[in-house]
């Protein structure tokens, strides 16, 4: 019965946005239905001159990727040290607090006075939005290990470098990948307001802007589907991994 419930809840979406769009009869403020499909049923045609769905949600894709990455690449490694060493963390937790609570849209100016328009000012906004969950989620996992086990490692002779990578790495994983999941969804969001900036002319963000310019609401809530449902299924690959690789987490903490 329950799995019956999570379909409930959209038909009724469908049918009341379906029947708010006859009654309005006004497809510049809802479109039908069927208008949005028809746009999603053709994700190789060109749109408006700003390229396919496909090429849209590709280059998006690539952008929230290479930010992603690059900021992980940045984050857990500090994460890890901050977390380990109280030295790191005081020299750097300060910095991480005045920044943090800096909307990553409000970088915008900043990226563009440094990197001009352009891959590298979208992939420094996704940067900036994904680095800090990251990074504070690194912190708490690597502080959240079992000091008995790490007093246990200790005992038995190991050494510092197996005690991170057998002990410290293993237990913080989970929290680290709740901060890569939350992170991926604060990307999306990113990059999809750094492709409205003016001078932008590719991704989903830029095909949103490009139909909200000339009235065409149907391809911009079939753009905003397409976000969903590429978030949605990373989302669900992150959960998959969770389940699978951290299954052990409630019955040794």
């Amino acid at each position: 019965m329950r799995k019956y419930l999570k379909i409930v809840l959209p038909i009724i979406l469908i049918f009341g946005w379906e029947t708010v769009a006859i009654l309005l009869n006004n497809p510049f403020i809802l479109p039908r239905i069927e208008t949005v499909v028809a746009v999603l049923l053709e994700p190789t045609k060109n749109i408006l001159g700003s390229g396919s769905l496909l090429e849209g949600a590709g280059l998006s894709l690539y952008r929230v990727l290479l930010g992603f990455l690059t900021a992980a690449a940045v984050a857990i490694p500090l994460g890890i040290l901050m977390g380990r060493y109280p030295m790191v963390q005081d020299l750097a937790d300060g910095v991480i607090q005045v920044f943090r609570p800096i909307p990553p849209l409000a970088w915008l100016p900043v990226a563009l006075a440094w990197f001009k328009i352009g891959l590298t000012s979208i992939v420094f906004i996704i940067f900036i939005g994904a680095f800090f969950p990251i990074v504070l989620n690194t912190i708490a996992g690597v502080k959240s290990v079992n000091r008995t086990w790490l007093e246990t490692a200790t005992v038995y002779g190991a050494s510092g470098r197996q005690i991170m990578t057998k002990v410290v790495l293993p237990a913080a994983a989970p929290t680290i990948w709740t901060g890569l999941r939350v992170s991926l969804g604060i990307a999306w969001q990113c990059v999809v307001a750094a492709e409205m900036l003016p001078g932008t002319t590719s991704g989903l963000g830029y095909m949103i802007m490009a139909a909200y310019n000339l009235g065409q609401m149907q391809v911009i809530i079939a753009g905003m589907i397409v976000i969903g449902f590429i978030s949605l299924v990373l989302d669900a690959l992150f959960r998959e991994v969770e389940v699978r690789m951290f299954a052990w987490q409630g019955r040794y903490q």
